[in-house]
């Protein structure tokens, strides 16, 4: 699927079931209208429910809710087949067009809870017979676990996934959720800052201008004259504050006051701020290939979740936003439901939770695809950091400090960008991307010994760096966090013969809070083998053509000594670096 198909989750989140009803039970699909009430507003959803063949009330089933990823609508590959898929396999099917999108009203307010929820959860009313739908249909036959609460669960990726735990924390009749590729804080996920979340990050400008674009272009793509959904001519088809919060993204100014409200509204609308209120059964998918909504978002809300016993579990697949879509995983576009590791997960997940069946094994606690090797690899957590490695002052990576050279190297960034690590729609559209690359002069690099056997790393580095910058030192405290240092960290594999692989095409924004200290930088999560004779190689780069950077010229030096040096760590599970 492509973005030409209008959904910018253009991954194979096609669950598309048996196509004919022949094969695997054949069901009836009936367009409905709802006309909601949210946080003031009245509007209209557009949704189209599948009933298999022979539930009716006195054979009632279970009800899978689903709605599109950004961009999309009820009717494009990605949703509707979400429907079809169930319904095959005899679930009550209510797929519908997000606020804002395809035909349903109001404006784009990105899976606020209080807006996008509430409409939501009007759907769960429905379903469980608490109302009917605007011409008057009611939905009888879905199987109850009391008066008014239906047994339902959610499954959906990108949009369609925060929509889910949004929706969990304002109603706690839902029963089970499938987030696939979705955001924890949106703060993070459009201006990261892998050192310090209250300090604003870096923006990442393909990604988010993208996304803005397509959400304001959706009165033209889908004409309609309904009113709600336009807001004004300076914001056009999203809620204020989202419209503010890119202008003020894209100005390169970061005022205290202005930030604080920035980061405020991007994180009210993500599950960050109210994770604390969904009890609902959570099977968390995330993809290995997401610039946009990292492993780490991922490994927050399963985190979360668990720490509060919410019965959560955990896979990393292959594919995200940024492609990755390798043979075997979900695709259920090609009917592998059943025969694909995630399938049969999400399959075991609704048939513990909506069908009941306690004997059902649900899988490993957490799961992450291998690309080196059959089957996925299964463990009782997250793998932590067990290896420390050591930046010498001779470029090398060392994995003891005895063996760190005394030095110093300089790098500066440009008035333009000088790496590369990806162009962040090129894989939502299918165009190619070039290599990744730094240019010399603009980057520093720390490279060990060549392996002696494989190391397999599952989970995100972390580095601990100090670095020198007098011009940096000077502006940094002017009060907009523009001033402050930009740097990039980032892993390589490099081959025997040269060739540089940067991982996952993955890259970790800082803004440095402030440069006269240390400070630690969360990588994104990984899952990578490096062979025998490969070399691993950390990089911090002045830059990223993907990213906003530094205002002006900030030469940087890093200094080591035996005693004082950075630290790379790594959550190595197989292998050992040196």
């Amino acid at each position: 699927m492509a973005l030409a198909a209008s959904s910018v989750l253009a991954v194979p989140l096609a669950l598309a079931g048996p196509a004919s009803g022949a094969e695997a039970g054949a069901y009836t699909v009936t367009p409905l209208t709802f006309t909601v009430e949210t946080a003031g507003r009245t509007c209209t959803v557009d949704a189209d429910l599948y009933r298999p063949a022979g539930v009716d009330a006195a054979h009632p089933a279970p009800a899978v809710l689903a709605t599109n990823g950004f961009g999309g609508s009820k009717a494009d590959g990605s949703t509707d087949a979400i429907g079809k898929a169930f319904a095959a396999r005899g679930y009550v099917g209510l797929v519908y067009s997000g606020l804002g999108f395809g035909r349903s009203g109001c404006l784009i307010s990105l899976d606020d809870p209080r807006i996008d929820g509430r409409a939501a959860a009007a759907l769960v009313d429905f379903l469980g017979g608490a109302r009917a739908a605007d011409d008057g249909t009611r939905a009888d036959f879905v199987t109850q676990d009391g008066a008014g609460d239906p047994r339902v669960g959610m499954i959906g990726g990108s949009y369609g996934g925060a929509i889910q735990l949004a929706t969990a924390s304002v109603d706690r009749r839902l029963d089970a959720l499938v987030p696939l590729i979705t955001w924890n804080d949106l703060a993070y996920s459009l201006a990261p800052n892998a050192a310090d979340r209250a300090t604003p990050g870096v923006f990442k400008w393909q990604w988010a201008n993208g996304f803005y674009l397509m959400g304001e272009g959706q009165p033209l793509l889908v004409p309609s004259l309904d009113p709600s959904r336009i807001n004004s001519l300076r914001c056009l088809h999203f809620v204020t504050d989202a419209c503010d919060t890119v202008r003020l993204l894209n100005s390169g100014r970061y005022r205290d006051a202005d930030t604080r409200k920035m980061l405020d509204f991007a994180r009210s609308v993500s599950p960050v701020s109210y994770l604390d209120r969904v009890k609902a059964p959570t099977l968390v998918v995330q993809g290995r290939s997401d610039s946009l909504f990292n492993l780490n978002e991922a490994q927050d809300t399963y985190e979360r979740l668990q720490a509060r016993g919410v019965e959560t579990k955990m896979i990393w697949q292959s594919w995200g936003h940024s492609g990755g879509q390798a043979p075997g995983e979900l695709d259920l576009g090609q009917g592998n439901l059943e025969t694909s590791y995630v399938g049969q997960r999400v399959l075991a997940w609704f048939d513990r939770y909506l069908r009941h069946d306690r004997s059902t094994d649900t899988g490993a606690e957490f799961a992450y695809h291998r690309s080196w090797q059959s089957g996925y690899g299964t463990a009782a957590r997250v793998p932590a950091l067990s290896q420390k490695l050591y930046l010498s002052g001779d470029g090398k990576l060392v994995d003891n400090r005895a063996k760190v050279a005394r030095g110093s190297r300089e790098y500066r960034n440009r008035l333009v960008p000088t790496s590369h690590s990806e162009s962040s729609l090129a894989g939502l559209v299918g165009l190619p991307d070039p290599q990744p690359y730094d240019v010399k002069g603009t980057y520093l690099g720390w490279t060990s010994a060549p392996l002696t056997a494989p190391v397999d790393v599952v989970g995100s580095p972390r580095a601990t760096l100090r670095v020198v910058s007098p011009r940096t030192e000077r502006v940094q405290g002017s009060g907009d966090a523009a001033d402050k240092l930009v740097l990039f960290a980032k892993v390589y594999d490099i081959a025997p013969d040269g060739r540089k692989t940067l991982v996952d095409r993955l890259v970790a924004p800082v803004r440095v809070p402030d440069v006269t200290r240390p400070f630690t930088v969360e990588l994104p999560g990984i899952v990578h083998r490096y062979e025998t004779g490969h070399r691993l190689e950390f990089v911090i780069a002045a830059s990223d053509d993907a990213y906003s950077g530094n205002r002006g010229i900030k030469p940087v030096t890093v200094t080591a000594a035996p005693d004082d040096t950075g630290v790379l760590e790594l959550p190595v599970v197989k292998g050992q670096v040196g």
